[in-house]
């Protein structure tokens, strides 16, 4: 059955519809954004041109990840067909999908002309039950590495949301409102997703192609040229770490120099700063995925698990095996 692009689909003809369908500990923020950017929407419009319910697997209340409770509509079951559906997830929402979840979903997609989609985490209902097979698909940064090793039928994107054909998928908090806006704006006009944007008191409305993470001189701190782009070097090159002089060499500076400008700008030596980036994404790896340690130390530039776990041990001050083990402990509680 042949589905209309989330942009395609004309509210003139009939309201649109979305249910928002919760995962236990789901995100608020993604949710609220949506539903606010669409109620402002209908308000400066002067129509109710969408509409909207909540759903989830029962009618009891269900919680967010900030202990916020909120109130359900409808089950499942009693989710119109016309209906766009939509998955909200949170924190651990891989560990929150039952069978049953997964077949309403199978089955919706089968029934249903309308397109799926997701906010935040939720997009692991939806690569989990299939639905993501050959599709571009937008998570939250930090829960990418384990997403491409668990679904590599996917594409995964480090885009603020990707609409693609039937699928639709947000990597969380406030670019659910730009999604909102870029379907308004094709529905209406960019004039009148604007003045929803100034509304919700967003300034800038954000293409989907833009990255989730700050500008690298934002999050180190530093604006030095030449310091940027060797750190953006190290960044990309985890697992063949590149030496000290090669860094320095491309920078168009000598090694004595790259020294200095680490210590002076990060109090670290460039060795040591490229080591914690390296042990900080084998973290992610390690608490994400079901990576064996080989893999996720050879991912990660070392030449082997006993290197990579003395390493370890001395910045974290626990060993990946102790590390992996807790998180183990914490998923069966």
């Amino acid at each position: 059955m042949a589905r209309a692009s989330l942009l395609d689909l004309n509210p003139f003809d009939k309201t649109i519809s979305f249910t928002f369908v919760l995962l236990e500990n789901f995100s608020l923020m993604p949710l609220s954004s949506a539903i606010d950017t669409l109620r402002n929407a209908n308000r400066i419009i002067g129509h109710d041109l969408y509409q909207w319910n909540i759903a989830a697997e029962s009618l009891d209340i269900v919680q967010c990840s900030s202990n916020i409770a909120l109130n359900v509509d409808i089950k499942l079951t009693d989710i119109p067909s016309d209906s766009i559906i939509i998955i909200c997830g949170g924190i651990d929402s891989n560990n929150k999908i039952t069978g049953s979840m997964q077949e309403w979903l199978c089955q919706s997609s089968r029934l249903s002309d309308r397109p799926i989609g997701a906010l935040c985490l939720g997009a692991y209902a939806l690569a989990s039950s299939g639905l993501l097979d050959g599709y571009s698909c937008s998570i939250h940064w930090e829960d990418i590495a384990s997403f491409q090793e668990n679904y590599p039928n996917v594409q995964v994107k480090n885009s603020l949301f990707e609409i693609d054909r039937d699928r639709f998928t947000c990597s969380g908090g406030t670019a659910a409102t730009d999604m909102m806006l870029s379907m308004i704006a094709a529905h209406h006009s960019e004039e009148i997703a604007s003045q929803v944007a100034e509304a919700v008191i967003h300034s800038t409305i954000r293409h989907s192609s833009q990255s989730q993470r700050m500008d690298l001189h934002t999050r180190v701190g530093i604006r030095h040229t030449k310091l940027l782009l060797i750190i953006e070097r190290m960044e990309n090159n985890l697992e063949k770490p590149i030496s000290p002089n090669t860094l320095a060499e491309e920078a168009q500076i000598s090694t004595r120099q790259l020294e200095r400008l680490f210590r002076r700008y990060l109090n670290k030596s460039p060795k040591r700063y490229y080591l914690e980036l390296r042990l900080k994404h084998a973290r992610k790896l390690l608490l994400q995925t079901s990576m064996p340690l080989i893999d996720i130390a050879i991912s990660c530039g070392f030449s082997s698990t006993s290197h990579f776990s003395k390493s370890y041990r001395t910045f974290f001050e626990t060993t990946p095996y102790r590390e992996r083990g807790m998180q183990n402990m914490l998923y069966m509680k």
